[in-house]
């Protein structure tokens, strides 16, 4: 059974695809820089930080104090890993296999 998110839409969908047209981290860096803010890419790459960390069952203050992480991203992203898609665990997991 094919997984549908709830923001599945054709828009969505061609992002998603440009970014698995992907190959290298060079084009990751040149696509991202012209489609997000710097702000947005350093949010998001926080947040995969504060993943990790939590599932290295680190405090609430050492994530903080690492990453510059407020406690309400650290709790959504714990929210996340605890009762989501399952995106980030499974992304992790890949990451670990590397």
């Amino acid at each position: 059974m094919e997984y549908r998110s709830k923001l599945q839409d054709p828009q969505v969908d061609m992002l998603f695809d440009s970014i698995l047209c992907l190959e290298n981290r060079e084009e990751c860096y040149r696509f991202f820089e012209d489609l997000c803010t710097i702000n947005e890419i350093k949010s998001l790459a926080q947040r995969l930080e504060v993943a990790v960390m939590l599932r290295e069952k680190r405090t609430y203050h050492e994530i903080a104090e690492k990453t510059g992480a407020s406690t309400a991203t650290i709790s959504r992203v714990n929210r996340s890993l605890v009762y989501g898609s399952d995106g980030y665990n499974r992304i992790l997991e890949k990451l670990l296999k590397k």
